[in-house]
């Protein structure tokens, strides 16, 4: 019989003397000690944990900083335009096609629609009021009236370039104002409101901008003469039921106004027409270097093909332009004039005679 069968107490003995065998052994330089073998199961957890500690510490780190740049300027993100396109034109064209951007308003889906720049240049009562009513009848017209009648807009180069920008940036806002799909922009600006005296910094702005020049003058000056005694007498007068009107939309009130007759100085009167005739024949001189269009009242008045020129000059689309005003002083002069034989006297055989008899009719 096997003597580990006979003696169980024996075998587990020997069993746990070669486990502490396997434990450690005595060499002659010593006691080694064997490591017991870990568990696989152990190790991958310890390595398991140490990558999410590490994780966590990365992500820490990595939201300070983040936190701390975005603490010290904000992240901004710039929208880049698409610039509007330029119609096909001729190349000489291109200084006068604008695509303002209002500081007021969203030009919304006009945006890429070009703008024109204009300015009505004339004299007093000459027939801007009643022109400029006319251009704004059309749709794609905004002509935002006399602004420099105001002093302090005209008072030096700085102010006048100031309110031409506003202007011109769609950013004058008046009852003329056509907003998003103006196509043509501009102003009535008489000769003596700051236009002559700072001419030089007038047309230097106009070349650089692009700005067309409509000039606007009356061939009779007499008739112009009569008109601004007339409407000077009215804003003293007031015979419209107290209230002075420079222009009329009834016929009515035109009839009311033309009752008034000046009395015309013939001491002052051959000067008179000649300053204005000087003054008119300079400001040509001074703004020939400008894209311009001559116009005489006359002539649109007899006829009014003169108006499709004027739409094809700000190369907007050609309607059917009017105006409600209503005309005062028609028919011969002789009529409208308290002191006429003195003013044929003065004016027979001088180069102003023709005024005397000059009519016209509207059309």
């Amino acid at each position: 019989m096997n003597k580990e069968g006979l003696n169980p107490s024996s075998s587990f003995e020997q069993k746990r003397k070669n486990m502490a065998d396997d434990l450690c052994f005595i060499t002659k330089d010593g006691l080694i000690i064997k490591q017991p073998k870990k568990s696989p199961l152990m190790l991958r957890m310890f390595v398991l944990f140490f990558a999410m500690v590490c994780g966590v510490y990365i992500c820490s780190v990595c939201m300070r900083q983040v936190r701390t740049r975005s603490n010290g300027r904000v992240l901004s993100v710039k929208v880049v335009e698409r610039p509007c396109e330029a119609p096909v034109i001729q190349p000489s064209e291109k200084s006068y096609v604008h695509f303002p951007k209002p500081n007021t308003f969203a030009r919304a889906e006009c945006e890429c629609n070009p703008v024109r720049y204009f300015a009505i240049l004339s004299t007093q009562r000459s027939g801007s009021g009643w022109f400029e009513t006319m251009l704004n009848s059309h749709i794609n017209i905004s002509s935002n009236g006399e602004i420099f009648s105001n002093k302090v807009r005209r008072s030096n180069a700085s102010t006048i370039v100031e309110s031409l920008d506003k202007i011109y940036n769609l950013d004058w806002l008046t009852s003329a104002s056509k907003n998003e799909c103006t196509a043509a922009v501009g102003l009535k600006w008489m000769l003596n409101q700051g236009l002559m005296q700072h001419h030089v910094e007038v047309v230097e702005y106009f070349k650089s901008k692009g700005v067309s020049a409509i000039f606007l003058f009356r061939r009779n000056l007499l008739r112009r003469m009569i008109s601004i005694l007339a409407n000077s007498y009215d804003q003293n007068a007031k015979p419209l039921n107290g209230t002075h009107k420079s222009h009329v939309h009834s016929p009515q009130e035109a009839e009311i106004l033309a009752r008034y007759k000046p009395a015309i100085n013939t001491t002052l009167l051959i000067p008179n027409l000649r300053q204005v005739e000087e003054m008119v024949t300079k400001s040509l001189e001074y703004f020939k270097s400008t894209r311009h269009i001559i116009l005489y009242y006359e002539d649109i008045i007899k006829n009014r093909t003169k108006l499709l020129d004027v739409q094809d000059f700000l190369r907007v689309p050609r309607m059917d332009l009017n105006s409600r005003q209503v005309k005062i002083h028609k028919g011969s002069l002789s009529s409208q004039i308290q002191n006429w034989d003195d003013v044929e006297k003065t004016l027979k055989g001088t180069q102003y005679e023709s005024f005397l008899y000059e009519d016209y009719k509207m059309s």
